[in-house]
Protein backbone atom coordinates (compact mmCIF):
# COMPACT_ATOMS: atom_id res chain seq x y z
CA UNK A 1 0.00 0.00 0.00
CA UNK A 2 1.28 3.41 -0.93
CA UNK A 3 -0.16 6.79 0.03
CA UNK A 4 -0.28 8.78 -3.19
CA UNK A 5 -1.99 11.94 -2.04
CA UNK A 6 -4.60 12.43 0.65
CA UNK A 7 -7.43 14.32 -1.06
CA UNK A 8 -9.33 17.24 0.35
CA UNK A 9 -13.07 16.77 0.75
CA UNK A 10 -14.87 17.67 -2.49
CA UNK A 11 -15.87 21.25 -3.17
CA UNK A 12 -17.73 23.11 -5.88
CA UNK A 13 -19.21 20.97 -8.66
CA UNK A 14 -17.57 17.79 -7.31
CA UNK A 15 -19.33 18.33 -3.97
CA UNK A 16 -22.68 18.78 -5.70
CA UNK A 17 -22.20 15.52 -7.59
CA UNK A 18 -21.22 13.66 -4.40
CA UNK A 19 -24.38 14.98 -2.75
CA UNK A 20 -26.70 14.04 -5.63
CA UNK A 21 -27.93 10.80 -3.96
CA UNK A 22 -29.39 12.91 -1.13
CA UNK A 23 -32.12 13.94 -3.58
CA UNK A 24 -33.02 10.29 -4.14
CA UNK A 25 -33.71 10.00 -0.42
CA UNK A 26 -35.61 13.29 -0.34
CA UNK A 27 -37.83 12.05 -3.18
CA UNK A 28 -38.37 8.82 -1.20
CA UNK A 29 -36.38 6.81 -3.74
CA UNK A 30 -33.63 5.75 -1.34
CA UNK A 31 -34.44 2.07 -1.81
CA UNK A 32 -33.20 2.42 -5.41
CA UNK A 33 -29.70 2.93 -3.96
CA UNK A 34 -29.84 -0.43 -2.17
CA UNK A 35 -28.37 -1.37 1.19
CA UNK A 36 -24.82 -0.20 0.45
CA UNK A 37 -25.60 3.51 0.62
CA UNK A 38 -27.10 5.36 3.57
CA UNK A 39 -28.35 8.87 4.22
CA UNK A 40 -26.89 10.24 7.44
CA UNK A 41 -28.87 13.05 9.10
CA UNK A 42 -26.88 14.66 11.88
CA UNK A 43 -26.26 17.94 13.72
CA UNK A 44 -23.63 20.40 12.51
CA UNK A 45 -20.89 20.87 15.11
CA UNK A 46 -20.70 24.65 14.58
CA UNK A 47 -24.14 25.67 13.33
CA UNK A 48 -26.22 23.23 15.36
CA UNK A 49 -28.37 22.82 12.24
CA UNK A 50 -29.49 19.57 10.63
CA UNK A 51 -27.01 18.28 8.05
CA UNK A 52 -27.13 15.40 5.57
CA UNK A 53 -24.53 13.25 3.90
CA UNK A 54 -24.73 10.10 1.81
CA UNK A 55 -22.07 7.57 2.72
CA UNK A 56 -21.34 3.97 1.82
CA UNK A 57 -22.23 1.16 4.19
CA UNK A 58 -19.03 -0.85 4.47
CA UNK A 59 -20.46 -3.48 6.78
CA UNK A 60 -23.78 -4.28 8.43
CA UNK A 61 -24.52 -6.75 11.20
CA UNK A 62 -26.74 -7.10 14.27
CA UNK A 63 -24.73 -4.36 16.05
CA UNK A 64 -25.42 -1.74 13.38
CA UNK A 65 -23.97 -0.16 10.27
CA UNK A 66 -20.32 0.70 9.68
CA UNK A 67 -19.05 3.48 7.40
CA UNK A 68 -15.57 4.72 6.58
CA UNK A 69 -14.67 8.39 6.44
CA UNK A 70 -12.95 8.28 3.06
CA UNK A 71 -11.69 11.84 3.45
CA UNK A 72 -10.31 11.07 6.87
CA UNK A 73 -11.01 12.89 10.11
CA UNK A 74 -11.42 16.18 8.19
CA UNK A 75 -14.75 15.13 6.64
CA UNK A 76 -17.56 17.32 7.94
CA UNK A 77 -19.95 14.45 8.64
CA UNK A 78 -17.26 12.65 10.64
CA UNK A 79 -16.40 15.70 12.74
CA UNK A 80 -20.09 16.38 13.31
CA UNK A 81 -20.97 12.90 14.61
CA UNK A 82 -17.87 12.86 16.78
CA UNK A 83 -19.23 15.97 18.52
CA UNK A 84 -22.91 14.95 18.55
CA UNK A 85 -23.18 11.18 18.06
CA UNK A 86 -26.98 10.97 18.05
CA UNK A 87 -28.13 10.79 14.43
CA UNK A 88 -30.61 9.20 12.04
CA UNK A 89 -29.74 7.01 9.08
CA UNK A 90 -31.83 5.84 6.18
CA UNK A 91 -30.82 2.65 4.44
CA UNK A 92 -33.02 1.68 1.53
CA UNK A 93 -36.52 2.38 2.81
CA UNK A 94 -35.68 2.07 6.53
CA UNK A 95 -35.17 5.02 8.86
CA UNK A 96 -33.17 4.24 12.04
CA UNK A 97 -32.23 6.36 15.07
CA UNK A 98 -28.56 5.64 15.83
CA UNK A 99 -25.59 6.57 17.98
CA UNK A 100 -22.24 6.97 16.21
CA UNK A 101 -19.01 5.70 17.73
CA UNK A 102 -15.50 5.60 16.27
CA UNK A 103 -13.95 2.16 15.88
CA UNK A 104 -10.41 1.30 16.97
CA UNK A 105 -7.77 1.32 14.22
CA UNK A 106 -7.28 -2.45 14.34
CA UNK A 107 -11.01 -3.05 13.97
CA UNK A 108 -11.10 -0.71 10.96
CA UNK A 109 -8.20 -2.61 9.42
CA UNK A 110 -10.06 -5.91 9.70
CA UNK A 111 -13.28 -4.42 8.35
CA UNK A 112 -11.42 -3.13 5.28
CA UNK A 113 -9.74 -6.52 4.84
CA UNK A 114 -13.21 -8.19 4.80
CA UNK A 115 -14.76 -5.52 2.55
CA UNK A 116 -12.20 -5.72 -0.28
CA UNK A 117 -12.76 -9.38 -1.31
CA UNK A 118 -16.55 -8.88 -1.23
CA UNK A 119 -16.40 -5.73 -3.40
CA UNK A 120 -13.04 -5.77 -5.23
CA UNK A 121 -13.82 -3.13 -7.86
CA UNK A 122 -15.42 -0.75 -5.37
CA UNK A 123 -12.57 -1.29 -2.88
CA UNK A 124 -9.90 -0.46 -5.45
CA UNK A 125 -11.84 2.63 -6.62
CA UNK A 126 -12.49 3.73 -3.04
CA UNK A 127 -8.79 3.44 -2.20
CA UNK A 128 -7.84 5.51 -5.25
CA UNK A 129 -10.35 8.24 -4.30
CA UNK A 130 -8.92 8.27 -0.77
CA UNK A 131 -5.38 8.63 -2.11
CA UNK A 132 -4.07 5.08 -1.69
CA UNK A 133 -2.51 2.82 -4.29
CA UNK A 134 -3.07 -0.87 -3.50
CA UNK A 135 -1.81 -4.05 -5.10
CA UNK A 136 -5.06 -5.91 -4.36
CA UNK A 137 -3.75 -8.02 -1.47
CA UNK A 138 -5.73 -8.34 1.74
CA UNK A 139 -2.71 -7.03 3.68
CA UNK A 140 -2.71 -3.88 1.53
CA UNK A 141 -6.41 -3.28 2.25
CA UNK A 142 -5.80 -3.98 5.93
CA UNK A 143 -3.12 -1.26 5.92
CA UNK A 144 -5.50 1.19 4.21
CA UNK A 145 -8.03 0.41 6.95
CA UNK A 146 -5.50 1.56 9.54
CA UNK A 147 -5.28 4.98 7.88
CA UNK A 148 -8.97 5.87 7.65
CA UNK A 149 -11.48 6.34 10.46
CA UNK A 150 -14.41 3.91 10.69
CA UNK A 151 -17.65 4.67 12.52
CA UNK A 152 -20.29 2.24 13.80
CA UNK A 153 -23.86 3.51 13.80
CA UNK A 154 -25.66 1.52 16.50
CA UNK A 155 -29.49 1.58 16.58
CA UNK A 156 -31.07 3.22 19.62
CA UNK A 157 -34.06 1.30 20.93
Amino acid sequence: MEIIRRPDPPSGLRRRLWRLPIWFYRMRLGRLLGDRVMLLSHVGRVSGRRREAVIEVVEHDERGYVAASGFGPRADWYRNVMKTPEATIQVGGRRIEVTAAPLPTDVGAEIMARYAPRHPTAARRLCRVMGFEVNGSVSDYREVGRHIPFVRFTPRH
